[in-house]
């Protein structure tokens, strides 16, 4: 067989492609696996899709179709290692053979019978491929991907908008696993694949960033992006170009009185985030600032508890600038305007022994009250940039999913417990709003990195239990978490257990030999410890064995040097210039 692509039969079943070998009869095979001899002058590699029919008695032609899982090659008729050089040398005859095991995924009809020994196996093309792959019942599909054979992968729709299933885990070694540049790949796929139809516009993405301002350019063309990856995004059927509509939310510098955003590279479409001390009170946001690993080990929830029940219940606010007063009962109000000045009235009522009992319960020891207070004077620093009372009023300043098809929350400015206290607030509001509108449409998806920091496997805090909300619950509200993580084997289990589509890039050999990589074979386990940025291996309920696939190269800027011009005639939300008035602000050159 020459490898050109023909048209013949196995036992009387039409199938095209190419002829690649036949099915071994010196290897057992079964309904599930099966070794094939590859035919001199082919060859196979890992990952390629392969098809063998055979007649079975009373039921008519079966089709089997697998993946290539193991390729092999030797020397048959050596004996000894040294004979590899009298075979080379032509003095000691031999055959070079190669082979490969096939795992099943596919039986049509499902009549569970072996290959027969000597069969033609094939490389999977158009239908069959499809057929192979699931491909074919798929009614929503978005790319993914290319295959080894440079087409397309798909993952099932259905198992990412909550028909049947819900959220996706990606996981791999920072830096090198590419795990942010798939998640948004990814959403750029949903958006622009056509699967969402009319709902396309109101489906929202929620994008935490905490890499620097690597993804506050989406909406901006990449200026690296070439040819071949422009015919990569036409082979997918997806058009190579920026997301068209994004936001970005950044934190006010600290200590500037008129609230400019702690950004540097961009200067539009970009608002300043924060909280007033009255949502603080009135949101008892106060439980959110108790959220590191310290305090989930902590023994002061309830005190976390019963304050924030008193601000909510006491404060008030005190003129239109977030600040508020807070008073007891009994009188003798007091004006908080800024963070630490809240903090600091809060310590004065708790070590006070007179007003102690009023704030914290009369069961709380002394030691407990000490330890609150130790840790709230830690978050200051943290916090006092993004909870405020001093700003212009009637500035909008809250974190929005409505103004754009993509919001950015950039973190990465924040410290970690600062950045905790965001994600807790932001996804506690989000999730509210998606449970009180009473539908699930438009979907929201949420994309948060350094999952196993937010949610990790062992103790509790507030941001886990919403997490857990979300990957539970969020599937009927319409929520969708694409979550990523350098270990999922340090992630709360029932999170990842509810992920119905699981992602794996470069994996460090202790973390790939782990438990919770089950759904990988052991084959690609190994290698996923030498796979190169881009390539990713991406397991579904419908499919069998997980798929490894190559995304392309972003079209839309990954870092501020990367940044095109931003398109124009786009329809995007109109923001005003927070930096405008700002002396000398017209005359920046952006550092890219």
């Amino acid at each position: 067989m020459d490898g050109a692509p023909i048209l013949t039969s196995v036992n009387g079943a039409a199938s095209s492609g190419e002829a690649v070998g036949r099915v071994l009869g010196t290897q057992a095979a079964s309904p599930l696996s099966f070794w094939i001899g590859i035919e001199p002058g082919q060859a196979v590699q890992l990952d390629e899709v392969v098809i063998t029919r055979r007649d079975v008695p009373g039921h008519g032609p079966v089709l089997m179709a697998g993946v290539v899982t193991t390729v092999e090659a030797r020397h048959e008729g050596a004996s000894y290692d040294s004979d590899v050089f009298l075979i080379a040398d032509g003095t000691l005859p031999a055959a070079v053979v190669e082979c490969a095991e096939v795992r099943v995924t596919r039986v049509e009809p499902e009549i569970f019978v072996p290959p027969s020994p000597g069969a033609v196996v094939y490389r999977a093309q158009a239908a069959d491929r499809d057929q192979a792959l699931y491909f074919d019942v798929m009614d929503r599909r978005i790319p993914m991907g290319l295959g080894r054979d440079g087409q397309p992968m798909y993952v099932n729709f259905d198992f990412l908008d909550g028909t049947r299933g819900a959220h996706v885990s990606i996981s791999g070694v920072s830096g090198v696993a590419t795990k942010t540049s798939f998640a948004t790949f990814l959403i750029y796929s949903i958006f622009n694949s056509g699967v969402l139809d009319a709902e396309a516009a109101n489906t929202k993405a929620l994008i935490f960033s905490v890499k620097g301002e690597d993804l506050l350019f989406l909406d901006h063309p990449n200026a690296r992006l070439d040819e071949a990856a422009t015919r990569m995004y036409g082979r997918l059927g997806l058009p190579a170009r920026p997301f068209h509509s994004v936001h970005v939310f950044a934190p006010p510098r600290p200590g500037d009185p008129n609230g400019v955003p702690h950004v540097s590279a961009r200067t539009q479409g970009i608002s300043a985030f924060f909280w007033t001390l009255t949502e603080f009170c009135e949101e008892e946001l106060l439980r959110f600032v108790f959220a590191d690993a310290d305090d989930e080990r902590a023994q002061y929830s309830l005190l976390v508890g019963a304050v924030a029940a008193r601000l909510q219940a006491w404060a008030a606010p005190a003129g239109d600038g977030g600040a508020v007063t807070i008073t007891p009962p009994g009188g003798g109000g007091v004006t908080c305007r800024t963070f630490a000045d809240l903090v600091d009235h809060i310590a004065d009522q708790l070590t006070d022994d007179g007003t102690r009992a009023t704030w914290a319960g009369a069961q709380v020891p002394l030691g407990t009250v000490n330890a609150f207070l130790r840790r709230l004077r830690g978050a200051v620093r943290a916090l006092s940039p993004i909870v405020r009372g001093d700003l212009p009023p009637g500035r909008p300043h809250s974190i929005s999913t409505s103004d754009a098809q993509v919001s950015i929350v950039d973190l990465h400015n924040l410290p970690e417990r600062a950045q905790r206290f965001v994600v807790g607030v932001v996804l506690r509001g989000e999730f509210a709003r998606k449970e009180s509108s009473g539908t699930a449409r438009p979907l929201l998806f949420v994309v948060l990195d350094e999952l196993n920091k937010y949610a990790p496997r062992e103790g509790d805090s507030p941001i886990k239990e919403i997490l857990l909300d979300v990957a539970e619950r969020g599937r009927s509200l319409g929520v969708i978490l694409i979550g990523a993580q350098q270990t999922a084997s340090e992630v709360e289990r029932r999170i990842v257990a509810n992920c119905a589509v699981r992602v794996a890039g470069r994996l460090d050999p202790a973390e790939a030999s782990r438990p919770e990589y089950g759904w990988l074979p052991a084959i690609s386990r190994e290698r996923a410890t030498i796979a190169k940025p881009g390539t990713m291996f991406v397991a579904q309920p419908e499919i069998p064995v997980p798929l490894a696939v190559t995304f392309p190269f972003p079209a839309w800027a990954t870092r501020p040097s990367e940044a095109g011009p931003a398109p124009t005639g786009v329809a995007r939300r109109t923001v005003d210039d927070p930096f405008a008035g700002l002396p000398g602000a017209d005359d920046d050159i952006p550092p890219f």
